[in-house]
């Protein structure tokens, strides 16, 4: 995007050519910015990342939908705006399968 450095003249932030500023008056610039350039930008991965371990993770009483254990493993993040609730991740310590609950 050009930024108007006089009301004659804009230029260009990166290599400082400079225009004139009647090709850009009037115009509207948008851009859109999706949650995965955020994601990217800021080096957070949307996947769980693997730091399920005996401290950090509390136990619930939920039998494992693969191998029938009846505790699992579970830890929180707020993967959504605010004013929703936390999502629930959920692993079987004894075959490690992976659940989510919104």
């Amino acid at each position: 995007m050009l930024c108007l450095v006089s009301p004659k003249t804009a230029e260009c932030p990166l290599c400082k050519t400079p225009t004139s500023a009647k090709g850009v008056l009037g115009r509207e610039i948008g851009y859109t910015l999706t949650v995965e350039d955020i994601r990217r930008d800021l080096g957070i991965s949307h996947t769980m990342e693997e730091t399920t371990t005996k401290e950090s993770a509390a136990l619930i009483k939920q039998t494992c939908k693969s191998c029938g254990n009846t505790e699992l493993e579970y830890t929180t993040r707020q993967m959504r705006s605010a004013d929703e609730g936390q999502t629930v991740f959920l692993v079987c310590p004894k075959c490690k399968a992976r659940d989510t609950e919104n």
